[in-house]
């Protein structure tokens, strides 16, 4: 997709509405002719909303049809300045999303997420409240941040959930000289690692996922049903 763009003049300079953005149908084209399911993790288009010309980060799951079964719009944005110096305001061209989302697959109810996403516990604690028992997190995290917290953020938010998290992950040198970390990486629900790419170049990550270890997972640790409210700290 255009978020795949080394440039991110030529990025922004490519948005179109999600039923214009030529690899939107094409992918809807491709899962309709292999018989296949896709998630597009994620396109970047125009928002829809009324006096805010910024873009939405937008994740669609594309069923073997062809049709738009679910889209997420991610919630976090990347404002972050990292220890190399590097800067990112990604609020000054995306706007959050609103809410989260699942949707119903033959294998089971995937959660939809959006790399920084990760980074906060109780949206995916969410998803597998809804019944969630995969979550999507494609990512396209930087090197030092990829380096330190990928792995070990991906296997947490697993064993919160007791869900699957698949993590395709977007990696390489890019043109204007910063570097994604790649390593997509497919967790089970007990946080072991089931299958990665142990490299950011290009590469195929597959994984036979046993459905029925999520519900051993959250039989074993039912974490999610011992939720309670508690007073603030102050």
């Amino acid at each position: 997709t255009n978020v795949l763009e080394q440039r991110r003049d030529r990025r922004d300079a490519a948005i179109t509405t999600e039923d214009a953005d030529v690899v939107v149908l094409g992918l809807r084209r491709l899962a309709a002719e292999l018989g296949v399911w896709l998630l597009i993790g994620s396109a970047i288009v125009r928002s829809g909303h009324a006096g805010d010309g910024r873009a939405a980060n937008r994740s669609l799951l594309i069923d073997a049809s062809g049709g738009i079964v679910a889209r997420y719009d991610k919630l976090h944005v990347f404002d972050v300045n990292l220890p190399n110096g590097e800067t990112y305001r990604e609020s000054a061209t995306v706007r959050p999303g609103d809410g989260a989302a699942v949707a119903d697959t033959p294998w089971g109810r995937l959660g939809l997420t959006i790399c920084y996403d990760i980074r906060f516990p109780h949206l995916h604690r969410q998803l597998a409240k809804a019944g969630a028992s995969m979550i999507a997190v494609p990512a396209a995290f930087t090197a030092p941040t990829g380096e330190a917290h990928w792995e070990t953020l991906l296997r947490a938010r697993a064993i919160e959930t007791g869900a699957f998290v698949l993590a395709p992950a977007q990696g390489g040198l890019h043109e204007d000289g910063r570097r994604t970390w790649g390593r997509s990486t497919v967790v089970g629900p007990w946080g072991e690692i089931i299958a990665k790419a142990d490299h950011d170049d290009p590469c195929i990550v597959t994984a036979k996922l046993d459905m029925e270890a999520v519900a051993s997972a959250r039989a074993a640790v039912p974490a999610l049903t011992h939720d309670r409210d508690f007073l603030p700290a102050v």
